[in-house]
């Protein structure tokens, strides 16, 4: 049996926080699929890089600084688009993480704008967007295992990727039967820059946590949004994919 490879020479997708860490390998592996690929970022810098590594895929790719937070901003990267929507990872998120008691109204407040409205806000200025052609429209949600199970210390991102779950399943009763499919990824531990710079010892616990016994690669959850956005899984809405190794067993 031949390794099974996903074409999408004819989809355009937009991969928000896509220019580091998870984002960026979603985008990189859309891309090597034949995609075209606008990446919204924050992070101007982050932005430049990701044009630079990526610059073999020039014609396929789009950039844009976007505050996810910022309607306006929002609906500036979305009138900026050169092509219509067959895709859209809602992939941008930011943590602050403090113990409940310790944890400042603007910690949450930052978080849930960054995790949660932001989603709201790009899906809502995105969805008449969407290729009106394409009966296998794609909505796919970065959550967290977090979500399903909660975490010492992350009150705010724990809520926040909650409620993208419940968003997703929503979207999916509302949204199927036009033509979307509306899926979650909850990723566990992905080594990812910022894990990597982690002492070895606080690694080796949560590894130890893990059925799998080792941290996730971003590529895991990029072969997911693959997957998802396929047409072989045009039968699939409304779910959450755990990719974590067992972690939530």
């Amino acid at each position: 049996m031949s390794d099974l490879k996903f074409n999408l020479s004819q989809k355009t997708a937009v991969v928000t926080g896509g220019a580091q860490g998870i984002g960026f390998q979603i985008a990189l592996q859309y891309l090597e699929a034949g995609a075209k690929v606008s990446i919204w970022d924050y992070s101007e810098q982050a932005l430049k890089t990701a044009h630079s590594e990526l610059s073999r895929f020039s014609h396929q790719l789009h950039t844009a600084q976007v505050d996810v937070t910022n309607r306006d901003s929002v609906a500036k990267a979305a009138t900026s688009l050169p092509w219509a929507v067959d895709i859209l990872v809602n992939n941008a998120g930011i943590t602050r993480d403090k113990s409940f008691v310790k944890m400042q109204a603007e910690d949450w407040d930052s978080v849930i704008a960054t995790n949660l409205t932001g989603l709201f806000n790009v899906t809502k200025a995105l969805l008449d967007k969407f290729n009106t052609q394409s009966h296998n429209k794609r909505i796919i949600n970065v959550s967290s295992v977090v979500g399903l199970y909660g975490n010492f210390g992350q009150t705010n991102y724990a809520a926040a990727k909650s409620g993208v779950i419940g968003m997703t399943k929503t979207w999916a009763k509302e949204l199927s039967r036009k033509g979307w499919t509306v899926n979650a990824i909850a990723p566990g531990f992905i080594m990812t820059a910022m894990t990597k710079a982690m002492p070895k010892e606080v690694l080796d616990q949560m590894v130890a946590k893990v059925p799998a016994a080792r941290m996730g690669e971003p590529q895991d959850i990029a072969n997911a949004c693959l997957f998802l956005s396929s047409e072989q899984a045009s039968y699939i809405t409304g779910t959450v994919i755990s990719v974590d190794g067992g972690i939530v067993l």
